[in-house]
């Protein structure tokens, strides 16, 4: 016979982001049996093979189970935790947790809500955040010290208070950098907490100690030690991005026929732009570097040969040009490489495109890119300079049609108005695909973008 407990138990499960994502990892989990949460309270962090993302709960209750450990690669569609919603005592943390094998029966969905992963809101037309039923407490132990104060009389009102509004990446930063979020000044729209708002809060205290706990969830594979102890080698598992992105790069490098092309140039005028940028009053606070200029570069390049943005259909055997470009960034993390881009890069102004390039490389640091983010590149730019090499022969990211490498900037003896000088220069590798982009078209494009950035004055006359 099934006890009114059990009827109450909720079950959520690993959800769908709709990308043809099959599975994902769970990385660490925020609460434990017996913990009170909240309706969109984050309750775990798992990686996809595209990225790391938080999930929020669809529920108001108490934890009664996790199905699955930390580092369980998980079906999408599985049960992974569940909550009593029934409002009653939370469940001690050393009970027996629900068996994942014993699934509930099917319980119907909340109205309204629907399990997905941030980023990508719920199937309805809204992207604006939804009214809350009332004031919420997210810290485990007050909202469990409030629910046994309701059990105790009866009824009772729960504090003015209510829930500051964040993001959970925001949430996760305020945790990691020790701020109360119900101390923060929110000066995002409709009273949403921003980032800089969290770093803004923090700043006051930077002497103050970082605990242990503070340091980033997400379990990093570790990297393989020499040992000359008789250990001759170390096997690492290949999952997530990484696996992903080794089966991408295989993938690409199989169907499409590169071809690299290589230029060499004087970049001294435009480093010399970046230092003058960096004053300017329109760019002060922004992200103002090298990339930002080449990046600029290869648009306007994109622009006057505008045949080179394109894909290749192999079902329709078509070439498929595309109007607009999504400019992708290839960013190394901790959990391997990944390539989000900036949507419609080409309508951006110089400012815009600055401060998208700082949003982008900021959350990829953080872990925090979303799967949307990487979706729909057209062209690509890596810079393999920050390593200081010279320069390579970069791999398309599959379905684009060119992919610029940009190699470090430095001193060297330069014929410059007939005499040998001492002047910044880097090479330039681009590749591209040969059956959409012939070599006349990849050559005007490469020296176009090499044109530019040796007289930066060219973004105004050719733009």
């Amino acid at each position: 016979m099934t006890t009114m407990t059990e009827a109450s138990v909720r079950e959520f499960k690993m959800p769908d982001v709709g990308e043809g994502l099959t599975e994902a990892e769970i990385l660490k989990w925020y609460v434990q049996p017996g913990d009170t949460v909240t309706d969109g309270q984050v309750v775990c962090e798992v990686e996809t093979a595209k990225a790391a993302v938080e999930l929020p709960i669809p529920y108001d209750g108490v934890v009664r189970s996790l199905h699955f450990p930390e580092g369980t690669t998980v079906d999408v569609g599985t049960a992974i935790i569940a909550v009593d919603v029934a409002g009653g005592a939370a469940v001690p943390a050393e009970a027996a947790p629900v068996a994942a094998a014993e699934a509930p029966a099917e319980e119907p969905k909340p109205q309204g809500r629907q399990p997905v992963l941030v980023g990508y809101g719920v199937a309805t037309s809204s992207t604006k955040r939804r009214p809350r039923k009332g004031p919420e407490v997210t810290v485990p132990a007050v909202a469990q010290a409030i629910q046994t104060e309701l059990n105790g009389h009866g009824h009772g009102t729960v504090a003015e208070k209510p829930r500051p509004l964040a993001k959970p990446p925001v949430r996760k930063l305020a945790k990691d950098l020790g701020v109360d979020l119900a101390t923060v000044i929110p000066t995002g729209p409709d009273g949403i907490i921003t980032r800089d708002d969290v770093h803004a809060a923090a700043t006051p205290k930077p002497a103050e100690p970082v605990a242990p706990a503070a340091a980033p969830a997400a379990p990093m594979t570790p990297a393989p030690v020499a040992s000359y102890d008789g250990t001759r080698e170390t096997r690492i598992p290949v999952k997530g991005v990484r696996k992903a992105t080794a089966s991408a790069m295989v993938g690409s490098a199989f169907t499409a026929p590169h071809v690299t092309e290589f230029v060499t140039v004087d970049v001294t005028r435009t480093m010399k732009l970046v230092e003058e940028l960096k004053q300017d009053k329109e760019m002060q606070g922004l992200r103002v570097n090298p990339l930002l200029l080449i990046a600029k570069a290869l648009l306007v390049a994109i622009k006057r040969n505008p045949d080179i943005n394109a894909s290749w259909d192999e079902t329709a055997q078509e070439i498929v040009l595309k109007h607009y470009v999504n400019l992708g960034i290839a960013a190394a993390t901790p959990r391997g490489l990944i390539v989000p881009n900036i949507k419609d890069a080409h309508a951006k102004t110089l400012p815009q495109l600055a401060e998208a390039l700082g949003e982008l490389v900021s959350t990829a640091r953080e872990g925090k890119t979303s799967p949307a983010a990487m979706q729909g590149g057209t062209v690509t730019i890596t810079n393999v300079g920050v390593f200081g090499v010279d320069t390579g022969t970069p791999i398309l990211n599959p379905g684009e049609s060119a992919i610029l490498a940009v190699g470090a900037i430095k001193l060297q003896p330069w014929v410059h108005k007939g005499k040998v000088k001492p002047r910044q220069v880097t090479t330039l590798a681009l590749s591209f695909d040969h059956r959409l982009v012939d070599g006349e078209l990849g050559s005007k494009v490469l020296a176009d973008v090499a044109a530019i950035l040796e007289q930066p004055k060219r973004l105004i006359t050719w733009a």
